[in-house]
């Protein structure tokens, strides 16, 4: 351990705006105590082990390409750098397809070059480059082949065997499945920051408790980290930022974030959820617990503000106090406190008679039905399963919106359209496509931030799907329980406007058409198609 470093400078290498924050080759250290830290902090990757793989499979002739592909941030430097060295004469690297050589030239120019050299010379090449650049490439680069290649590969279709594509989004950060999500990395990476043994930066917080004048709050946030549960919590909150506000995570981003929850302006629990520049802050913010309302919430809330006499509270808050958490903290300070601790015990528990007010189930029953889409085998159990939630929530919810502005339809009829005062409807058949859904199923190809409905709609053979994720599932529910939605809801809507569509065109071929004006209700129905006739009923 560098004695001359402090536990924040430490941290430092976590910031975005860090030296080490990208990985480039350099001759010289920067800092040799920082130095280890970065090592320290280095998490081997899935994608890393099949692209160390197929790396070692490259022999010096090989005519091969790996494009390491991905988003700006995501780890492919700190990649291509650890393994420059190793295999550098064997294999030619390209670490930034956004660089070029010279000043006069482009991007898409240098990378020409590069497949020029790479087509003149005899060995392997690799090259990092965002998913981007690729399909800039795609359309203005110079090398047909490569191309070609990168064009198929964008659109998942065949591409040459030589070409070898590891994407990042192949490696999805978040997990779901039946017991729960999770996400591996997220949480190893706090745990090894935090770990009790043989962990360099625990070092150093040992050594800042020790100082005349230690950053109390720092320390106070590093051991709040330091619980696992909260760790969780976190990780939760991550995992909500991707679903509802499809926020992906970089490693830039994760290494950034916790720099700003420990060394943020105020304590762990402010910084996660106080508005700020931090990009996955921003989406968490709206998931504040401070603004849930609760009868015992508003309780709460009530007697700080009148400093009402609380003997179990001034129990917890000297607990707090022991590990630097100063007493006299805003009320929207400790509910984020207690929602950070609710899955586990501290000091006498008083943070736990909130715990039914943060319980969350919007995950739990989305999780649910992703699974009963991407996992459906067709067992009694999930057959029941599924049916009642496309009952109970889907159809349901699909005709409440498509009626919206005919109160006076019945049950399995649905609105087509309004001519001049009067309601055309028809009766359809909407259901669950239970065959195709089967089909489809393969939850390691399935992205978690979304699946698939899939729906037969009247006697049509053919079946038909909507894309659903955690918002579309919310919203559906809320229409059930009476909620019209607006404008704040329309990038979400347009999904339910798709389906409502596919139901109009085939309500319109109906042979039986109902006409409604007020309590007005007539039924058209063509009994002879040839020779157009119609027979009217209900005048």
């Amino acid at each position: 351990m560098q004695t001359s470093l402090s536990l924040k400078e430490a941290l430092s290498v976590l910031s975005k705006s860090s030296p080490y924050a990208v990985s480039t080759e350099r001759k010289e250290s920067m800092s040799a105590g920082l130095d280890v830290i970065k090592s320290y902090l280095y998490i081997e990757t899935d994608i890393e082990k099949d692209f160390y793989k197929e790396l070692s499979k490259l022999s010096a002739n090989d005519k091969k390409i790996i494009f390491l592909c991905g988003s700006s941030g995501d780890g492919k430097s700190e990649i291509l750098t650890k393994y420059n060295h190793q295999f550098s004469n064997r294999v030619d690297f390209h670490f930034d397809a956004t660089h070029s050589f010279k000043p006069q030239d482009s991007a898409i120019q240098t990378l020409d070059k590069v497949f020029t050299d790479f087509n003149a010379g005899n060995k392997p090449l690799v090259v990092g480059i965002n998913i981007g650049m690729l399909g800039n490439y795609a359309e203005e680069g110079d090398n047909i082949e490569i191309k070609e290649s990168i064009k198929a590969f964008l659109d998942s279709e065949k591409f040459p065997d030589n070409h070898i594509y590891l994407n990042f989004e192949d490696y999805p950060k978040f997990e779901l499945q039946q017991s729960g999500h999770s996400s591996k990395f997220a949480k190893r990476l706090l745990q090894r920051i935090t770990a009790e043994d043989g962990n360099i930066i625990r070092q150093y917080f040992d050594k800042e408790l020790t100082l005349d004048k230690p950053d109390k709050r720092l320390c106070a946030n590093y051991a709040l980290l330091s619980i696992e549960a909260i760790q969780d919590v976190i990780v939760d909150l991550l995992f909500k930022a991707r679903l509802i506000k499809d926020q992906f995570l970089t490693v830039r981003a994760l290494l950034d974030f916790i720099f700003h929850l420990l060394a943020g302006p105020g304590y762990l629990q402010d910084n996660l959820f106080d508005h700020c520049d931090n990009e996955l802050v921003s989406k968490i913010t709206e998931f504040d617990p401070a603004n849930i309302r609760s009868q015992l919430i508003d309780k709460f809330v009530l007697a700080l503000s009148l400093k009402l006499p609380d003997s179990d509270f001034d129990d917890f808050v000297t607990e707090l106090s022991k590990i630097g958490i100063r007493r006299g903290q805003k009320a929207v300070s400790y509910l984020r406190l207690f929602y950070l601790l609710r899955k586990t015990e501290f000091s006498n528990n008083y943070h736990q008679a909130y715990k039914d007010d943060f319980h969350e189930q919007l995950i739990d029953k989305y999780s649910t039905v992703w699974h009963l889409h991407t996992a459906y085998e067709g067992s009694p159990t999930k057959r029941t399963a599924i049916k009642t939630f496309y009952k109970e929530i889907v159809i349901a919810a699909i005709h409440k919106y498509n009626n919206r502005n005919a109160p006076n339809l019945n049950k399995g009829e649905f609105f087509i359209c309004e001519r001049n005062g009067y309601q055309l409807a028809a009766k359809i058949d909407l259901k669950i496509d239970l065959k195709t859904i089967e089909n489809h199923v393969n939850p390691e190809r399935c992205d978690v931030s979304h699946f698939k409905l899939f729906f037969k709609i009247g006697n049509e053979n053919k079946s038909q799907n909507i894309p659903a994720n955690i918002n579309l599932l919310y919203l559906m529910q809320r229409i059930v329980d009476g909620y019209r939605p607006n404008k704040h809801d329309k990038n979400t809507v347009v999904i339910l406007d798709e389906i409502v569509q596919m139901i109009a065109d085939v309500a319109s071929k109906s042979s039986t058409l109902h006409v409604l004006k007020g309590e007005q209700r007539l039924q058209v129905t063509n009994v002879d198609n040839e020779n157009e006739d119609y027979e009217v009923s209900g005048l």
